[in-house]
This record gives structure tokens, C-alpha cells and sequence, in this order.
């Protein structure tokens, strides 16, 4: 049997894939079964930020490998205080917590707000979050997730959320109250359609935790760690708006999965100890590529901003072209393109011409290219989505 017809016998099937089965890969390339080439501008929806076969990330894999992989939180490791060390600065946090992803790095923060709403009253236990907003599949990532298709098969969910539509300061002011816990906010929503909140929005829901004893967290899972060309999103801000809990995870190991929580002081103390846990997070392996990554992120931050500049400038290039190119935006390698028209079909279209991407909100296409891309590499996807363009229109 094909590993199509193997899957589509023993997995469960609530994923709609792409009739694609990638075996290889080297930089910002990956190679099917077949042997035809792609460029890749997803990027395993963000998560292989150096492409494939980077050779530092390669050899420490190899060598940490053949040491040690994982040992269990009952005990200390390596790399686990060095790698947080790194992270509380470049964040401007105090302290970390590992896991394993996106999802669970969001279960954690919800806990902290509660268990931080729950330690000044029974009352205070409502979280404010974003129409519009994905935060992830779990009961409660869903709970504060602002779409009514990821919710509605699973409801009830978590009681007490309320959710304002984003850049409505009068709306967020209004739901935040005495009763509020916490404001859950993604700096850019991804999976929403790319589009970024302004300094002014968030810097108000900054002030409103304050005034409420509340905690705010950004969702920094898929804006986060060097895919706007700075470390964290919010730090696009002047000044920077700082929260008290940041989420983050895709990019941190490179494929290898850890997810990250950093706080202030002040979160920091709603968790004691026996509250939360981890089995895998921040295990030897993970931990030891995710400072390899960090090493080398640091030198590319200048390219992720200049190549995104040039990649959106490009795309709004298409836009004077073609009439269905409703809008550009992002921030560095996090880039939409809104169309008028349903995005599927050029997404198919781009793939059968050897371009990997991705359509989200029906009629945004979404591009996470790896931080290693160059113009080289976006003149051959501009090439491609031109033809492709060409053939819609």
C-alpha cells in the first residue's frame, strides 16, 4: 500500500491534505517522492525558520543525539538555565517555562491567569480575548479562540471569556472590569488572515491590566521569535509594550517541538510548585538546538526585515497587476496577501509549479518562508505566483 492509502486507512483523517508527500529537504527546498522540487514559503507553517539540513542544527542534533535526549523534569539538564537565561533577555521577562507547543503554552498562561485571578478573588476569573482571534486546538485554547468554526463542535467551553473585536478600544475597555483575570492578545493574527494590531490597541489593553490587576498575555506563537525581523512582535512597538505573560513555540527548536512561556515576577507567582508540569518540555535535545537556533537568529534578524520589505514590495508589485490583490501586510517573513477571490485554487496551482504556501481565511494567502530566504528566492516565487496570477485572472 502507498503511504496515501496507509494513512487514509489507520490515521484519523481531520486533516485535509495536499496529495503531497515530501521526502527531503536542503535550505528553503524540499523534494517529493518523485523528485520534483519546491520552494518552501510555509515553512511547516512556520517551524523549520532555517529551512532543512542546516548544517549547525544538523551536527548538534547528531551529537546531543548520541549523549543525551531526555531525562525528565525530576532532574536538571544542560542546557534548559542557559537556554532560559537567553530568552528572559531577549524578551525582556524574567522567568521560563518549556513545553511542547503552541497549544500547551497557551494552556499554561490560562492557567496562570486564573490561578493569578484566583489568589485575589472567587469572582475575578474572566479572560477578555480577540474576535477573530486562534490560539490553538486544545478545550482551553479553544475557549479564547475568536472563531465561532474552531469553537462550535466543542461548546461548552470554558465559561467567562468574552471576546471584542480587535482595534475596538471602546469595546475593550467596556469588557474589562473588576472581574477580569486576564487579556489574551496575538500581536499579529495569523491564522486569522495576517493582520497586525496597532501600538495604540495594545497599548491600552496594557494600561486597562493595570488598572484591573489583570494579566496580559500576547500569543507570540506564530509572530514570535524573529519572524517579524525582531524577536517578539510587540517589541515592533515605540516604545515597547511589555506584557506579563508571552507564548511562543514554533520556530524555538527548529522542527524539534518546544513551546515557551515567559513571565514577569508578577505571573511568575501564581504558579507554585505541584500547579504545573511538563514530561517532555525542554528536554536536553530540544533545549540544546533551540540555543544553536538562537545563536544564529541573532545574525539574521537585518535579513528577515530586508527580505520581508522586498517580498511585500514585490507582492504590491502583483497588486498593480492583477485586480483580485486586495491588500499587502505583515512584518518581516510574516506575510498575507488578501485577495477578492477564494485563495484554495491558487495555492493548488502555485504547488503543481513547484511553490509551497498556504491559504487561511479562506481568501488570504499566507507566506512563513524560512529566515535564510534571499531576493533570489522571492523573484522565483513572485515568478511563479505571476504565472499562476495570470492564469486566474
Amino acid at each position: 500500500m502507498s503511504v496515501v492509502e496507509l494513512e487514509k486507512q489507520y490515521l484519523l483523517q481531520n486533516y485535509g491534505r495536499h496529495p503531497l508527500v515530501l521526502q527531503r529537504g536542503d535550505g528553503p527546498y524540499m523534494w517529493d517522492v518523485d523528485g520534483k522540487r519546491y520552494l518552501d514559503f510555509i515553512a511547516g507553517i512556520g517551524v523549520n525558520a532555517l529551512g532543512q539540513n542546516h548544517p549547525r542544527i544538523t551536527a548538534v542534533i547528531a551529537e546531543q543525539a548520541a549523549r543525551l535526549i531526555h531525562t525528565s523534569n525530576l532532574y536538571y539538564n544542560e542546557f534548559q538555565g542557559p537556554l532560559a537565561k537567553t530568552i528572559a533577555e531577549v524578551s525582556g521577562l524574567d522567568r521560563v517555562f518549556f513545553c511542547n507547543s503552541g497549544t500547551e503554552a497557551t494552556e499554561g498562561s490560562l492557567k496562570m491567569i486564573k490561578a493569578h485571578g484566583h489568589d485575589r478573588s472567587p469572582d475575578k476569573y474572566e479572560i477578555v480575548s480577540l474576535e477573530n482571534s486562534f490560539h490553538g486546538r486544545s478545550l482551553g485554547a479553544l475557549s479564547i479562540t475568536g472563531q465561532p468554526k474552531y469553537r462550535k463542535d466543542f461548546e461548552p467551553l470554558i465559561p467567562g471569556v468574552k471576546f471584542v473585536p480587535a482595534e475596538d478600544i471602546a469595546a475593550l475597555e467596556a469588557a474589562v472590569n473588576e472581574r477580569t483575570a486576564g487579556i489574551c492578545i496575538e500581536w499579529i493574527q495569523g491564522e486569522g488572515g495576517v493582520l497586525p494590531l496597532s501600538d495604540a490597541f495594545c497599548r491600552r489593553a496594557r494600561e486597562l491590566a493595570d488598572q484591573f490587576d489583570a494579566l496580559l498575555c500576547f500569543d507570540e506563537i506564530q509572530c514570535g521569535v524573529g519572524r517579524t525581523g525582531k524577536y517578539f512582535g510587540y517589541q515592533l512597538a515605540d516604545p515597547v509594550v511589555l506584557p506579563d505573560i508571552m507564548t511562543a513555540a514554533k520556530p524555538l527548536a527548529c522542527g524539534i517541538p518546544l513551546g515557551v512561556i515567559a513571565v514577569n515576577e508578577r505571573a511568575a507567582a501564581s504558579i507554585r510548585p505541584g500547579m504545573h508540569g511538563s514530561t517532555f518540555g525542554g528536554n536536553a535535545l530540544a533545549a540544546r538546538v533551540a540555543i544553536e537556533f538562537f545563536e544564529i537568529l541573532e545574525g539574521l534578524l537585518p535579513q528577515i526585515s530586508r527580505v520581508g520589505d522586498y517580498f511585500r514590495s514585490q507582492l504590491r508589485s502583483l497588486g498593480a497587476k492583477y485586480s483580485f490583490i486586495k491588500e499587502v501586510r505583515g512584518y518581516g517573513l510574516m506575510v498575507g496577501a488578501e485577495l477578492t477571490i477564494p485563495g484554495k485554487e491558487i495555492v493548488n496551482q502555485a504547488m503543481a509549479a513547484g511553490l509551497l504556501m498556504n491559504c487561511t481565511h479562506d481568501t488570504v494567502l499566507r507566506f512563513l518562508p524560512p529566515y535564510i530566504i534571499t531576493e533570489e528566492h522571492v523573484d522565483e516565487a513572485i515568478a511563479v505566483l505571476d504565472g499562476v496570477f495570470a492564469k486566474i485572472s
